[in-house]
């Protein structure tokens, strides 16, 4: 059998004869590995690469998207405009008949015999011949063109004829030229760096480069254009390395698999299709529904109950987006959940911390790398006692802060690191042992100002009103034996630290829900605390960082509201889901959803949350239209007939029909219809952009990912 799969019938009947004994043939060597796939010629990259993706309103998935009217047009019920074509011809037909047979007296010939000569009007005459008929296929076009307006032909024939049979067929896009061409890499050609340009071109015509590859060396490019690389740098790496050119720290150049569809160009990734729904605007109805950078900007909050599609459907699809984008030096991004909680392969990520887990290779930074005693000192009490401050400004936390500052600041004096676990625990309950050497160390070292923090603390201990009771037992929950090999601060450990978002990571944290759910809770509030503190300060803010909480069970504080409100001036994002509104504290609820821009209520939503997002949604005017349709009743035989002849036209009884209209103002979607309106596998969903764009609450089917 020949390479292509074809017998040879020479080959065969030449194996049956005996051939001396020779050396043994070598046989070529593979072009690649056995059981590997041939490597592509790249048509399929250029082909995703040239699609357009036009301007369109936020949330509308721009790959490939065809730009609809924003009003709906009115459209014709099919049997009703066919069968008004129908009579509107047989009436013009009817009508040249008459004229034809002269049923309706010679008048209409009048123009006629008014402009010929008369040495024309002679019988078999050539002339006469030529005009008359030409009159007539004049008069007989006229008419065809009356009827025709009136029985709406034109709609017809767009609507039944070519022009809908070219829009269902495959129409072929015209192969761009070179000046648009993003497979020229024009931009890098007009900078001078054509040899760059002409390697990246030919990795892309090869197969060698992916969307990964495209979207790494466009944001290695606006680095040369922001003056942050040098021009030559990066035409050395290019010429080198190719298409694998500019790599992540870990090399890799693609996820190990991918679950939802992505468009790196944009930044998007699709969700589902907005449903067919009147209640969807009309630009929006049957369009793909995608996210990206640009809207998770404002954070993200889905409520909905278990199995309602949340992490499956919303948090796994933005995730891998992320990580896709950290892979392309785009975004950093850390996914907190419980462990098997569907939140993708080991091998997307670049760090994974087991909370709990011998096994984890990684370490959590308590005081989240800081080295000041008050930040510190901040966020750890928003951490152990942020659920239990009260929303309004005098709460506990200053109060807890200051407590735990007093203790920071001398151990680090001290000791020159902050205390453990258990060190810190024993701080707080007040234990004379490890307070009379703290205060014994600071004597020596002569720093008055520490001592009198410490001495502070002392003080306050004796009240009955001090905080120091409730952090030492909010402490006590991570001090247990399931966590003592994590939260080391001796530095023999490798503690991972939220300082670290100035670089595109890809971060997972596997929490322990198993007999420590409060201290689950405990922890993803730390790491949310951790996360609005660095992404604040962070140098390079053109990497988008984003914090996913599969689940974000009382984590929802009054510093956390603030602190997701600051993070749309960062180029920072948070995504958080619930199963209920009930699990954020009822003062919270109306401020959480004001400062998330971006609010999904997925199916099974209870009467009393749709409530809220019904009141956050508001209102708008709508046109409502009172239809009162009564029968007309013929008497005459005549009329019965022309009421039958109605009938059979419109397929509805002959009715007199009064319209009125009104302006009335309505809630987009009420808490009954977000309750019992929302099909499974659907969810109800508000956009909004950086930029202030919005998008209406919109009914999007989760199921139809467009894959």
């Amino acid at each position: 059998m020949d390479s292509d799969g074809t017998h040879d019938a020479r080959g065969t009947h030449a194996d049956r004869v005996p051939r001396p004994a020779g050396p043994p043939r070598v046989p070529p060597r593979p072009a690649q590995a056995p059981g590997m796939p041939p490597p592509p010629d790249g048509s399929a990259f250029l082909t995703w690469l040239r699609t357009p993706r036009p301007e369109a309103a936020p949330g509308v998935w721009r790959f490939g998207h065809r730009p609809r009217p924003v009003q709906e047009p009115a459209e014709i019920p099919g049997r009703q405009l066919v069968s008004g074509a129908l009579i509107a011809f047989l009436v013009g037909w009817l009508i040249w008949s008459l004229l034809w047979n002269g049923y309706l007296g010679g008048w209409w010939l009048l123009p006629l015999y008014a402009m010929i000569p008369d040495s024309w009007a002679q019988p078999h005459s050539f002339a006469s011949v030529v005009v008359v008929y030409a009159y007539y296929t004049a008069v007989a076009l006229g008419i065809m063109v009356g009827v025709g307006r009136l029985g709406r032909w034109s709609e017809v024939w767009r609507r039944y004829g070519p022009p809908a049979w070219r829009r269902g067929a495959a129409v072929s896009e015209r192969p761009p030229v070179p000046e648009e061409d993003p497979a020229q890499w024009n931009a890098l050609r007009a900078a001078g760096a054509v040899d760059a340009a002409e390697r990246l071109g030919a990795d892309a015509r090869a197969g060698l480069m992916r969307d990964v590859d495209h979207a790494r060396i466009t944001r290695a490019w606006q680095g040369v254009r922001n003056g942050r690389h040098s021009l030559t740098t990066f035409t050395e790496a290019v010429l080198r390395a190719g298409a694998a050119a500019c790599p992540h720290p870990s090399g890799a150049r693609d996820l190990p698999g991918r679950l939802a569809r992505h468009d790196l160009v944009t930044g998007q990734v699709r969700l589902g299709t907005t449903a067919d729904d009147p209640r969807n605007p009309y630009a929006y109805r049957s369009t793909g529904l995608a996210l990206g950078p640009e809207l998770l900007g404002t954070s993200l909050l889905a409520v909905g109950p278990a199995g309602s599609g949340k992490t499956g459907g919303i948090v796994w699809p933005l995730t891998e987006s992320l990580c896709l984008h950290a892979l392309a030096g785009q975004a950093a991004v850390v996914v907190v959940g419980a462990a098997g909680a569907g939140l993708g392969p080991v091998d997307a990520y670049d760090v994974v911390v087991r909370v709990g887990s011998p096994e984890s290779v990684y370490d959590l930074d308590l005081y989240g790398g800081t080295t000041d005693p008050d930040e510190a000192a901040a966020v750890l009490a928003e951490a152990l006692v942020g659920d239990l401050a009260d929303p309004h400004p005098n709460g506990d936390s200053r109060r807890s802060t200051t407590v735990l500052a007093q203790l920071l600041g001398p151990f680090r004096a001290v000791h020159g690191r902050f205390p453990s676990v258990p060190e810190l625990r024993q701080l707080l309950d007040g234990a004379p042992g490890p307070l009379g050497a703290l205060r014994k160390a600071l004597t020596e070292s002569g720093q008055e100002s520490l001592l009198r923090e410490l001495d502070a603390r002392e003080r306050q201990l004796a009240h009955p009103g001090d905080v120091g009771g409730v952090l030492a037992d909010r402490v006590a929950l991570l001090d247990r034996p399931a966590f003592a090999g994590f939260f080391d601060t001796s530095g023999q450990s490798r503690p991972f630290s939220l300082r670290a978002l100035d670089h595109p990571v890809r971060v997972r944290i596997d929490l322990p829900r198993r007999g420590h759910a409060d201290a689950s809770k405990i922890l993803s509030r730390l790491v949310l605390a951790q996360f609005a503190a660095s992404a604040a300060v962070r140098e390079d803010r053109s990497l988008f960082a984003c914090l996913v909480l599969d689940d974000a069970t009382g984590v929802v504080t009054p510093e956390a509201v603030r602190g997701i409100q600051r993070l749309r001036s960062a180029n920072a994002g948070v995504v958080l889901t619930l199963r209920t509104l009930d699990d954020a504290p009822r003062p919270l609820r109306s401020p959480l959803l004001g400062a998330i821009g971006c609010r999904v209520a997925l199916s099974g939503l209870t009467p009393w949350d749709g409530q809220d997002f019904a009141e956050v949604w508001g209102k708008e005017w709508i046109e409502a239209r009172d239809v009162t349709d009564r029968q007309i009743i013929a008497e005459t035989p005549a009329g019965k007939a022309v009421h039958l002849l109605r009938k059979v036209i419109t397929g509805n009884a002959p009715t007199a029909r009064a319209v009125t209209v009104r302006q009335v103002e309505r809630e987009r979607w009420s808490a009954s219809e977000l309750a019992h309106g929302v099909p499974p596998g659907h969810a109800v969903l508000s956009l909004t952009s950086v930029r202030g764009e919005h998008a209406p609450p919109l009914l999007v089917d989760l199921r139809d990912s467009g894959n």
